[in-house]
């Protein structure tokens, strides 16, 4: 459902990013770690169509994020970290304002809302403005947006950090109902999402992939089978 291909991303003399390439199927949730500053959000935003390439492409769906971008970004459902969203609107009328920029309208947008709403747990704040919201039903409100139009590919940059465990918890739990019919890619540096959600996991690290593997073959390349050891090795040099 997405295939990444040589993703190559230069800001002036700084290659952040250096020949990315993987796939994701249905079904797949792939957990993409990194330290801050590997390219993590740069090859997010670059699969997304936020950024253009500098090389490489990505296909979502069949469809070039640069030659069929608009195709591409309909199956696509983005969670940035540091969602944007107008804090002034009401949960519902921001969900039904995103459906509007996607094309829904009438009975079709309201019950792609009541679905959002229902699998983002935003019942008992669906009438309140987002600047109300505690940072978690932020989150999740941000999360509805992204799953609004039930998109085949959901790319998640950051979807827990900040979170307190509970609001982690909800969060993960949303990620993992969503994830049989769903290709998913959550980004991430942090370890434990790995075991809470992942089918696989890619390591990358100055803006290349150091590892890409299931998280018992990740864990296995240390005798105690701890990942945060395997994760410094790969990261800060020699693994």
């Amino acid at each position: 459902m997405l295939t990444v291909n040589n993703l190559t991303k230069d800001f002036g003399p700084i290659r952040a990013v250096k020949g990315v390439s993987f796939t994701v199927g249905k079904g797949e949730v792939l957990g993409f770690l990194g330290p801050n500053g590997a390219g993590k959000s740069t090859t997010m935003r670059m699969i997304t169509g936020f950024i253009p390439p500098t090389a490489g492409t990505a296909s979502i769906c069949g469809h070039d994020i640069i030659t069929a971008p608009v195709a591409a970004k309909r199956c696509i459902g983005y969670l940035p970290e540091n969602a944007p969203s107008y804090h002034t609107m009401t949960v519902t009328d921001f969900l039904m304002f995103v459906g509007r920029v996607r094309g829904l309208e009438g009975a079709a947008l309201s019950a792609k809302v009541g679905a959002a709403v229902e699998k983002s747990r935003l019942e008992p704040v669906r009438n309140q403005t987002i600047e109300t919201l505690s940072k978690g039903y932020r989150q999740r409100t941000c999360f509805a947006q992204a799953i609004l139009h039930d998109p085949q590919v959901l790319v998640m940059d950051e979807p827990t950090d900040g979170l307190d465990p509970n609001q982690k918890f909800v969060v993960r739990e949303m990620i993992r109902e969503m994830a049989a019919d769903k290709a998913i890619i959550v980004s991430t540096h942090i370890l434990e999402e790995v075991d809470a959600v992942c089918t696989r996991a890619i390591v990358i690290a100055g803006g290349e992939v150091v590892a890409n593997g299931t998280p018992a073959e990740l864990k296995a390349r240390d005798p105690q089978g701890r990942l945060d050891v395997v994760f410094r090795k790969l990261t800060m040099g020699g693994a």
